[in-house]
């Protein structure tokens, strides 16, 4: 039976990555399906996505082959069984459109998660997470108890063994530690007014100001609050005859889209890091 994976990969520019990394592939029965290269000459650094089906080899036998390639190309490199559905943890907050989202597109089909648990400092969506079977967990978070609330979050996620964590509008900022635990591997939302109009009720204050744009952006977490590296953004025509509310009703559907989007090619493992910035093969 054919199985199918996913190669990701960067290294230092040079001739030959690509000969190498297919025939390394066809020695082990490899077959292409899909495959996608970028070149950063800013930086000298190559990346590479391939997506490819063998008779031959399995996941175990590919990563105990992978690392002699790594070490004449000095690769950075993950394998991943294409089939299997990211292990997820979503945090939320009192605002729910972007989690609702999620947890509908995965009920669809059209996210490959497997969201493991929700966390949330209210239990406003507990009924929500109770009617699609994820376990809830309220976590109140305050000065006082804000590392030992971590800590317990930080159970949670490995407890579940999650490859992936979305802040789905989570209202508290994360300390610098949690943020070092979780690089690489977590995904937040936020309206894209920043720094115009942070704090509370930015559409509200956007609405004053009379913008024309609703914007969102999502991007993975870093002790850079909300300035981590940008997976993906979109914006919405506005103009002067819509209400607060109604701007606000926008930039929730907006941000529920991007959001989305991030997630999904996280998941299919089509987003590699780039230093500040990232490779998005979509």
């Amino acid at each position: 039976m054919q199985e199918r994976f996913i190669l990701t990969l960067s290294c230092p520019d040079r001739p030959g990555i690509v000969h190498a990394v297919s025939g390394f592939l066809l020695e082990r029965g490899g077959n292409i399906e899909e495959a996608a290269q970028f070149n950063d000459a800013a930086t000298g650094q190559f990346f590479m996505r391939v997506q490819f089906v063998s008779q031959q080899a399995d996941l175990q036998a590919l990563r105990q082959a992978l690392p002699a390639l790594a070490a004449r190309l000095d690769l950075r490199w993950q394998l991943h069984a294409a089939h299997a559905p990211t292990r997820t943890v979503i945090f939320v907050s009192r605002q729910g459109h972007c989690l609702n989202d999620l947890l509908f597109r995965c009920r669809s089909g059209l996210l490959p998660l497997d969201v493991r648990a929700i966390i949330s400092n209210h239990r406003d969506f507990e009924p929500l997470a109770s009617g699609y079977g994820i376990a809830f967990h309220h976590l109140p978070v305050h000065a006082g108890n804000k590392a030992e609330a971590e800590a317990r979050q930080l159970e949670i996620i490995e407890a579940a063994g999650a490859e992936l964590v979305v802040l789905a509008r989570y209202m508290q900022i994360l300390s610098d530690g949690m943020c070092q635990r979780l690089a690489g591997r977590a995904i937040n939302i936020h309206h894209s007014f920043l720094p115009g109009f942070k704090g509370a009720r930015p559409y509200h204050r956007a609405h004053e100001r009379g913008v024309k744009l609703i914007g969102a952006t999502a991007h993975y977490v870093t002790t850079d609050l909300d300035e981590g590296p940008i997976i993906e953004q979109d914006v919405t025509r506005v103009d002067h005859g819509q209400t607060p509310e109604q701007l606000t009703t926008t930039g929730r559907d907006t941000e529920s889209l991007v959001l989305a989007r991030a997630v999904k090619w996280h998941a299919e493992h089509r987003v590699l890091l780039n230093g500040r910035r990232t490779v998005v093969f979509r």
